[in-house]
């Protein structure tokens, strides 16, 4: 088993107080230490890749993607014939003509069914623990490809459209490079010329170097590396994958011009670049009330657009058995349909889609019950669910990481692939 001794970052609040003086400039580098890809274009044919769309909120998943028409559960939309082998919703046509390229779990059980648990838990594969702090899905993705990409001036992790769980115990520079869903990062726009922020980085390097040569810690190195990234990262052509406005219009018009559409567009054009891990958040999906009506005009439609359109953009270029796509939220919501028509959350048994990377298409695992209450087949939990896209990223699964106190922590939460996905 092999077993990794991570050094633990600083923290975000040191680290924005001992660097105000770059006139903003640390504040992006605070996500980021590790420069990543061999060969830019040569990842771009075959590296190793996640997005994840993030259904913030929850989202009905009954409505989506296991559909339970005649019951008293169902609701009013109805399930339409896909390229795969299985059925989804008719707001969604779109993406059915995609799903020969992604596969269903329908039998997701998590018990999480609280915002901040769940998204946690769905992040990390691990529930919540106030002694520790685990890291995320980008972060361990990055950690652990960032060794093979070694010239890429860019973050290994991206959120666009709103933050992630953090890097947890694998430290800062494996956190989060958050940038809104048209690739604008904050403070980013520095008020001062270019030669004296030259000058303040250089005058920053001198202090960093005697610190560090007066402590002698792993944190204060990290730091400097920081830094020293920060000034490659302002001045780098690389930063040129964050412009989604550098897309033709035609490109642009086919993702749609929502949150989702502009996020997954960045999306594709930053694991071209070679990004292992982007997440883009979607938002809007806590629908207590006005369900079906808020799904069908705006949810539905914007990611029927942005999905397919990224599905089909990967496989155009060749991507699609290299990059994993994974759509989920924190749960689902109830089969039972409250008074303001809405549906509350509900984690006992709710569906994902992922496909991509090598994993099986077109393909349904697992099921529930015609009313949409119990699942009928094996569950699947989040640690399960990570550990798939982990095998199918060709991370290994006996990876252990150490965390500060000492104790040894298994990747995905010690989840067993599901077998059924795998190629």
């Amino acid at each position: 088993m092999a077993r990794l001794q991570v050094p633990v970052g600083m923290t975000r609040r040191h680290f924005l107080t001992h660097a105000a003086s770059v006139a903003a400039m640390a504040g992006p580098a605070t996500y980021f230490t590790h420069a990543l890809a061999a060969n830019a274009s040569q990842l771009a044919k075959d590296g190793k890749a996640t997005i994840l769309i993030w259904l913030a909120g929850g989202a009905a998943t009954i409505d989506m993607w296991d559909l339970k028409p005649g019951a008293r559960t169902g609701g009013p939309f109805r399930p339409i014939a896909t390229t795969g082998d299985m059925q989804i919703c008719e707001h969604l046509p779109k993406i059915a003509q995609q799903m020969e390229h992604l596969s269903l779990v329908r039998s997701m059980s998590t018990r999480e069914a609280d915002h901040t648990r769940g998204r946690y838990y769905l992040h990390t594969g691990y529930v919540p623990n106030p002694s520790i702090e685990y890291p995320s899905y980008g972060a361990v993705i990055a950690h652990e490809l960032a060794p093979a990409r070694e010239s890429l001036g860019i973050p290994p992790f991206v959120a666009v459209g709103g933050s992630s769980i953090g890097s947890g115990f694998l430290g800062m520079s494996y956190a989060p490079f958050v940038v809104n869903d048209q690739g604008k990062i904050a403070n980013m726009d520095m008020a001062v010329e270019a030669i004296r922020v030259h000058d303040r980085m250089r005058l920053l390097s001198m202090l960093e170097r005697g610190f560090i040569e007066e402590s002698q810690s792993l944190a204060s190195q990290e730091h400097a590396r920081i830094l020293e990234k920060t000034h490659g990262l302002l001045s780098s052509k690389q930063m040129d994958a964050f412009k989604v406005e550098q897309e033709p219009a035609a490109m642009r018009e086919r993702y749609g011009d929502s949150r989702v559409g502009r996020g997954c567009l960045l999306a594709r054009r930053l694991v071209e670049a070679g990004v292992p891990f982007v997440e883009v958040d979607t938002g809007g999906w806590d629908t207590h009330s006005k369900n079906f009506e808020t799904m069908e005009t705006r949810l539905l439609p914007e990611l029927d657009e942005a999905l397919s359109a990224l599905v089909a953009d990967l496989v155009d270029r060749g991507m699609q058995k290299q990059v994993a796509i994974l759509c989920m939220g924190e749960f689902g919501r109830t089969p039972t349909i409250n008074g303001s028509t809405g549906r509350d959350h509900w984690a006992r048994c709710w569906s994902v889609l992922l496909g991509g990377a090598g994993l099986k298409s077109g393909i349904t695992v697992g099921s529930t019950s015609a009313d949409g209450i119990e699942a009928t087949s094996q569950t699947y939990a989040a640690e399960e669910l990570m550990a798939t896209v982990l095998r199918a990223l060709g991370i290994s699964l006996e990876t252990n990481f150490t965390s500060p106190n000492g104790r040894p922590m298994k990747i995905a939460g010690g989840g067993k692939p599901i077998k059924d996905l795998l190629a």
